[in-house]
């Protein structure tokens, strides 16, 4: 049996198979006025590009829950009903396709006011320049040299932000969403919080691990609240920064942490995480381990009995079976791959033997 190509049902929704698309910013929203955070043509033909493609989950990127989420002024959001309509044009097409369409919530803290990664390598927008606005974050730090300081949340912003993911939810659920996944990864706000390195707060929201993961805690309650349940939350975590793996002395967010994370998230209904990695990735590691993020999620699997789904580097077929039929993890998200690729669930289909749904437009195919 060719495992890749199973379904997986998480509460009562059933997913194709597992092969699944991971969130990766667009930057192709307009950065201002009625249109702003709203997705267009754009982000409908990216899409539904992977959805023909045979792709049975597909996330879409880092949607903010606020303007000020944002980490460029050209992302997605969710915080208003004209986005919810023009969502609803893209998963009402990805349904049609039997692909599950899936958000991913999020807020960038103090990595938001940034230029998109093809101009100026992204580079910091002030908030007095076009487009620029005043980041936030856990304790005023900046993101890196030359990044805005952003202004430390006070604990009522902290609550109004759990709010707005809540609020995020509900307008997902009208915009068609199946799946929606809490980003707490790659240094946005939920990680800047979870991580001594971006959080020094004294307060209720810093210091022991407790403290640290209470805006964590906090925004799945909300958000599964919210969320009906008959349907899934993921949890997008970024196992460790690679502090010490890199030398650093600095304290960080480890992988023992991660699985304490999940342990707690499990017990609040969150249905699967999404196990990544931050910071820089040491240099000797992806050529001797190109899935080297599988680790960490296998680990998150076997300790925390949580569900998984692994990103980062894996490319072939095989290998995306293998994964999947040892039970290391239960989906693999692909992200560039799909990029160079749309079509890479129905390559892999076929060089592994399995069938697949294709659209009725390519069954002379």
């Amino acid at each position: 049996m060719t495992t890749l190509f199973t379904p997986y049902t998480a509460r009562s929704l059933t997913i194709p198979n597992r092969v699944w698309m991971a969130a990766m910013c667009q930057y192709s929203a307009a950065p201002d006025g009625d249109l702003a955070g709203v997705p267009n043509d754009w982000h409908l033909t990216h899409l539904a590009a992977r959805a023909t493609g045979g792709t049975g989950l597909i996330i879409t990127e880092a949607t903010a829950v606020t303007p000020e989420g944002r980490i460029s002024p050209y992302d997605l959001g969710i915080w208003n009903d004209t986005q919810v309509e023009a969502f609803r044009r893209i998963t009402d097409f990805l349904v049609s396709q039997g692909t599950v369409p899936g958000i991913q919530l999020a807020h960038a803290g103090r990595k938001a006011s940034t230029e998109r990664t093809w101009v100026d390598r992204g580079a910091p927008i002030a908030p007095d320049q076009e487009h620029g606005w005043q980041p936030v974050a856990p304790s005023a730090i900046p993101f890196t040299e030359g990044s805005t300081t952003p202004t430390e949340l006070t604990v009522e912003q902290i609550r109004e932000l759990v709010e707005q993911f809540a609020d995020g939810a509900r307008r997902a659920l009208r915009a068609g969403f199946q799946v929606v996944e809490i980003h707490g990864a790659h240094g946005y706000l939920i990680h800047q919080f979870l991580s001594p390195f971006s959080n020094h707060r004294t307060d209720a929201y810093g210091g022991s691990f407790e403290g640290r993961s209470r805006f964590a805690i906090e925004v799945v309650e909300a958000v599964r609240a919210v969320w009906p349940e008959h349907l899934p939350v993921f949890f997008r975590v970024s196992a460790t920064d690679w502090l010490a793996e890199n030398g650093d002395p600095r304290d960080g967010w480890y992988a023992d942490e991660a699985v304490r994370l999940a342990k707690e998230l499990r017990a609040l209904g969150v249905d699967l995480f999404d196990v990544s990695t931050g910071g820089n990735v040491p240099d000797a590691v992806i050529p001797v381990a190109p899935d080297y993020q599988l680790p960490f999620a296998e680990r998150i699997r076997e300790e925390a009995d949580m569900p998984v789904a692994t990103v980062g580097l894996i490319t072939e077929p095989a290998r995306a079976q293998a994964v999947v039929a040892s039970g290391q993890a239960d989906a693999v998200l692909l992200g560039r791959e799909l990029l160079r690729n749309p079509y890479w669930a129905r390559h892999a289909a076929r060089e592994l033997g399995a069938e697949i749904a294709a659209p009725e437009q390519y069954h002379r195919a």
